[in-house]
Parts: structure tokens; C-alpha cells; sequence
């Protein structure tokens, strides 16, 4: 079984093949005798054991025949019928010749011609494995689109190349181990063409269909190349720029040129060409690179769980154990990844039971004194960011999860708010204010749903997370938040009377001294907004193809409105707008005495703050004197 083309591959190219010249019945020079019909030294048997006595005229006379780049098809395939039946003679001491084999422009040749040489491929690495490698390498190096004026055949190229794959394959079952080196080496730098990324990594994709023992590391590779894209530039910054100048510029060429493999569903088709507007390309290039990468991943993800239009659960299951293996390994220690981690995103949002895993997965990182101190906080940085942004996961798991998160930060504070390291902290705490951001963000988003339908019940449960004991406890976590989210956490809850922030607020701000670093251009006032050097990845996606494939799933920021601010008291009002840039962490919001400050720059920090873990306290319930917290724990999908 292939991975099938895309939409639009299947087509019927024209025939481009220089020189070819078909004839009735569909015989290419087969019924017409080539110009070239000399044959020296007889049978390819004789010429081989003369040149184990050490007659080398014929056999050099060979390798000219075979190297000759007017090589007619007929040739061709009465040479390979020859050496069909005479492998057993193709030994190591011969290479030089086996390399001028796998040099022949088989691909482009009629269809008798690759039939042979794929027959001759199965009969020399069955015979002489010592050959194995030239000849994978040799299939591999065809995954790029090397000749750009022959592109309407490379979906047919494409097609043969995977073919004599899985003929190698099934003649070698040692094949993926060889394989992948050659996979890793051949794979094309990021700055080579959109149209080569873009052909080398769909070939890989479909690799992994029919060589599933290679998936997992064919997604690590992948995603490793995706990645280092992805933080090669800056998402907010670069893209705008790029898309603001791209924009202005009246002398700008815009092109035209298509993906070879487009993967939208949606797009207006002509025949079998897609009709792609010059609108979607992003005027950054590396993050059109990025973009189309994308794009194939996420089909790939859509085609290998879903057969015949529905989910299956099974081949979902397994990728989703891929997935998250990847993620663990190359996305969770990555720092401020902006795109490349909506893999995740988008295979949970093909079943709640697969979100909940994700959301459980993570937590089990965040809550294990096991893992590094920076490896839980982003843990913790992924829980808050996907239970804010997904639009899939309903009311109840985010209280499922809130109910987890809160329980665990009480009983932190009854072993730390007593002890010698109750002071605030982040080296001694970071675990626990990433915790304490994550709450405080997911409440942010998700307290319009919370309190949605019954507005005293919503309260009550609110009331029951006890807010204001992690506000004024010891290791002072306001202190620590991005202030863009202690001021809006502050400002719902004062709403709603939950906890009253400001007087902390105040306090910490009073105790707050800037740093002052000199250089050549004068003293510089610094401030670090950002201790945690916390991230948020699911913030809104950039790239303009492919977030047609997360936007449907994914909740936008709804501003506060200024009246929402004013009258704290009142019950939340419907119908807030939409913020365009969705960027609440730079935006400034209307400000009513004091009660809500937005840090333009909350996001940035110059250095790293250094972070050790503690001891986690054990999980058991506890009281805490205000009130009962009963964990809820997560379903996990099996």
C-alpha cells in the first residue's frame, strides 16, 4: 500500500521524455532498431570473465556503451535483461561498474524500461546485499525534484521511485536500518527551494506507509528540520515585518508558482491544476517554507487517521503515541517554538479522549520532581495555553483540570509557606508559579464558560478553588506572573469579589527595583517582566495556509470591554468584541483607577532566570481549613 497523492497528482502528464518516440502498440523503439547497435566482445557473461583474466578492453568498452547520455531504450533493456542474469558476477571488485548502472536515466524512460530495471534492482540487492546502500541512495537522491522543466512528471517519477523502495524492501527486510542514515544525509538544507522541501518531505511521509517501522524516526527528522525553522525567526516581529513590507511595496514581484502537493481541501481546481492565489504566500521566506511544510504535515496526520472520511481509532492511537513521543523528545525542551507544536494540537482535536491524554501527559511532567525545574514549567506553560486555546475541549475538562492544578498548589503551599524556603523565589519555586500562571491564564479565557448558564453555581465553584490563599500566600506568586495576566486575573476576580489582588499588587511594586546595566551607550534602566521566561505556545498561528487547518478549533482573545472593567459588580456582559491581533500580553486595555495596567513588553526577557526543582509534596487530599478540594481526575483515553 502507497501513501496516495494528493489531490491534483494523479493527473495524466504529458509525455516529455526526450528523445522518445512511441509507436503503434506502445512500444518505444522496439519495432525500429536503435542507431546505436554495436556490441563488443560478445555476451555480457564472456565480458565479465575476460575482465577476471584481465581483459579490460571489452569491459571498458562496456562501461562507455552504458555511460553514453544517448543511451536509446532498447539498449538499455537488453543490457539490464543481460545483467539480470548475471549478478552473481556483479561482486564488491566490480562497484565502478554496478555505479554506472544506477546512474541510467531509467525514470524517464518508457514504461518496459523501468519494469527491467526494477526487476534488475530486485535481482542485485537479493544477490549482492554489498550493494545495498548505493542503491537506496541512488532511490532516495530521485525524492528531489532535480529537473524543474520536467516537473509534470514528478508526481509519476515520485510514484516509481517508492516502487523500487518497496522492491528493495521486500527482497532486503534489513532495509529501514540502512535506509534511515540515507534519509537524515539527503535531507535538503533550508535554504534550497520551497518546491524541494516541500517534494523531499512529502516522499517521506509516504516512506512511512509502507515501511512503518521507520515512522517515528522519519517524524523526529521532520519535525527536527520543521523546528529549526520555526525558531529561526521571530513570529511577531519578522512575519509583520515581512508582510507589512511585501505589502507597501508597488514594485514587488508576486508569484504565482504553485505547490506541487496543495493540501487544502477547499481550493478552487481547474481540471487537475490548483488555483492557489499569490495572497496566501508569506512574504517571509522562511515562514513560506515553514508554512507549506505544515500544511503536508498536517494532511498527512488527517490521512493517517481517518479511512474512507472516518476516524480510526486505532491508526489514530498510534500516531498520537508517535506524536507525543516527538514531543516529549525534540517540541518540550525547545524555548519559545511558535508553529511547529500544532501537530499536537490539531490530532486532538479529533477526539476529546486525545485531548484529555495530552492534558494528562503533561501534567504527569509537570507534577514529577523527577524532570528538570524548566522542563515541568513548560509543562505547566502547555497545560494553561492548550486548555485556553482549544475550543474542543469543553467546560468540564478545564474544571477537571483546574480542580487537579489548584489541589496540587495548596498542598505545595502547606509544605513550603511554613518552612525555610517560604519566601518567593523562583530558583526554589518555579514548578509552582509556572502552576500558578497556568491557572491564572486558563481562568483569564475560559471564566465566561465557568460561569456560563448558572451564574451562582459558576461562583461557587470559583469560590471553591480558593484563590485567595495562593494570592497571599508566602512565595507570593503575583510577584512572579507576567503582569499582563496578574493584572487581568486581578481584575476578574475584584469582578466577581474572589480575591481582592491590588493591595499585593501595590506592595510588590513598591518592592520591585529595576536594574541598571551600563554600556557604551550610556546607562540602561532595565526591568524583567518575565522572570519564569514563560511562553505561551498556543498562541495565534501565523502562517496563512495552513492555519485554515488549526483556525476552526482554536479560541480567539475576546477583549474586556471598558464597561466590563468600570462596573465590577455587574454579571459578565455578552457579546465582547474580538480582538483582531489576539495579542492581549502586548495590547493595552482600558485602564479604570488603577485596576487593569497591560505591559506592552510583559513578553520579553533578557535573561534566563536559574531554576532548580524541589521535592514536589505527595498527592493525598487535604483540607485546607476553607475548603474541601476534591481532584478530579482527568479520563484518560484508552
Amino acid at each position: 500500500e502507497q501513501y496516495p497523492m494528493p489531490t491534483g497528482a494523479h493527473a495524466t502528464w504529458p509525455s516529455l521524455r526526450r528523445g522518445a518516440v512511441t509507436m503503434q502498440g506502445g512500444d518505444e523503439f522496439i519495432s525500429s532498431p536503435p542507431k546505436k547497435t554495436v556490441r563488443f566482445g560478445g555476451t555480457l557473461t564472456d565480458i565479465l570473465l575476460k575482465h577476471e583474466k584481465g581483459e579490460t578492453t571489452d569491459f571498458e568498452l562496456l562501461k562507455h556503451q552504458l555511460s553514453d547520455p544517448d543511451i536509446k531504450d532498447a539498449q538499455i533493456i537488453n543490457w539490464l535483461h543481460e545483467f539480470r542474469v548475471s549478478v552473481a558476477y556483479l561482486t564488491k571488485e566490480r562497484e565502478q561498474l554496478v555505479s554506472i548502472l544506477l546512474k541510467l536515466p531509467w525514470l524517464r524512460r518508457s514504461r518496459e524500461v523501468v519494469e527491467e530495471y526494477l526487476g534488475f534492482l530486485g535481482n542485485l540487492v537479493s544477490a549482492q546485499t554489498v550493494h545495498l546502500r548505493p542503491c537506496l541512495r541512488m532511490i532516495v537522491s530521485h525524492f528531489h525534484p532535480q529537473y524543474i522543466f520536467l516537473s509534470l512528471d514528478l508526481p509519476e517519477n515520485f510514484n516509481t521511485c517508492h516502487r523500487a523502495l518497496q522492491t528493495v524492501a521486500r527482497y532486503v527486510p534489513s532495509t529501514p536500518q540502512f535506509l534511515m542514515p540515507i534519509l537524515v544525509e539527503n535531507f535538503p538544507f533550508i535554504n534550497k527551494s520551497e518546491r524541494t522541501l516541500e517534494c523531499y518531505v512529502h516522499n517521506l511521509l509516504r516512506v512511512t506507509v509502507y515501511l512503518p517501522t521507520l515512522r517515528l524516526q522519519i517524524l523526529e527528522l521532520i519535525i527536527e528540520k520543521l523546528l529549526k525553522l520555526d525558531v529561526s525567526f521571530s513570529p511577531q516581529q519578522d512575519i509583520e515585518d515581512a508582510e507589512e513590507t511585501a505589502h507597501n511595496s508597488d514594485s514587488e514581484e508576486k508569484s504565482t508558482e504553485e505547490g506541487l502537493f496543495d493540501m487544502e481541501e477547499d481550493e478552487e481546481r481547474k481540471g487537475n491544476k490548483v488555483v492557489s492565489s499569490s495572497s496566501e504566500r508569506m512574504a517571509h521566506p522562511l515562514a513560506e517554507r515553514l508554512d507549506i511544510l505544515m500544511t503536508i504535515l498536517f494532511s498527512y496526520i488527517k490521512d493517517i487517521c481517518h479511512v474512507d472520511g472516518k476516524l480510526d481509532i486505532n491508526n489514530t492511537k498510534d500516531l498520537y503515541r508517535d506524536l507525543v513521543s516527538v514531543f516529549d523528545k525534540l517540541i518540550l525542551p525547545t524555548h519559545a517554538s511558535c508553529h511547529v507544536q500544532y501537530f499536537m494540537f490539531y490530532i486532538c482535536s479529533f477526539k476529546l479522549g486525545l485531548a484529555e491524554a495530552f492534558l494528562d501527559h503533561l501534567w504527569k511532567k509537570l507534577r514529577d520532581p523527577n524532570n528538570p525545574s524548566v522542563i515541568r514549567q513548560t509543562a505547566g506553560s502547555y497545560i494553561g495555553s492548550f486548555l485556553a486555546r482549544a475550543k474542543f475541549i469543553p467546560v468540564v475538562t478545564v474544571k477537571a483540570c483546574l480542580d487537579l492544578l489548584v489541589n496540587w498548589m495548596h498542598k505545595y503551599i502547606d509544605n513550603q509557606d511554613t518552612g525555610a524556603n517560604a519566601y518567593c523565589d523562583v530558583a526554589l519555586h518555579g514548578p509552582f508559579y509556572s502552576t500558578c500562571q497556568t491557572v491564572f491564564y486558563t481562568f483569564i479565557f475560559r471564566h465566561k464558560q465557568l460561569l456560563d448558564g448558572n451564574l451562582r453555581k459558576g461562583l461557587s465553584y470559583l469560590q471553591s478553588l480558593n484563590f485567595e490563599r495562593i494570592v497571599m500566600c508566602q512565595l507570593n506568586p503575583l510577584k512572579i506572573c507576567i503582569p499582563s495576566i496578574v493584572n487581568l486575573f486581578a481584575a476578574i476576580t475584584r469582578k466577581y469579589q474572589l480575591v481582592f489582588c491590588y493591595t499585593i499588587i501595590e506592595r510588590n511594586n513598591r518592592q520591585f527595583i529595576p536594574v541598571v546595566r551600563s554600556g557604551a551607550g550610556g546607562d540602561l534602566v532595565q526591568t524583567c517582566t518575565n522572570p519564569l521566561d514563560s511562553f505561551f505556545p498556543f498562541d495565534p498561528y501565523m502562517l496563512k495556509r495552513s492555519k485554515k487547518t488549526i483556525d476552526p478549533f482554536y479560541q480567539f482573545w475576546e477583549e474586556l470591554s471598558a464597561e466590563d472593567l468600570e462596573n465590577l459588580k455587574k454579571p459578565i456582559k455578552k457579546g465582547t468584541s474580538e480582538d483582531e491581533d489576539d495579542d492581549f500580553l502586548k495590547g493595552e486595555t482600558p485602564q479604570n483607577d488603577g485596576v487593569v495596567g497591560i505591559a506592552p513588553n510583559s513578553y520579553e526577557s533578557n535573561t534566563r532566570s536559574p531554576v532548580s526543582s524541589i521535592g514536589s509534596p505527595p498527592d493525598r487530599n487535604i483540607n485546607s481549613g476553607k475548603k474541601n478540594v476534591i481532584c478530579v481526575m482527568l479520563r484518560i483515553w484508552d
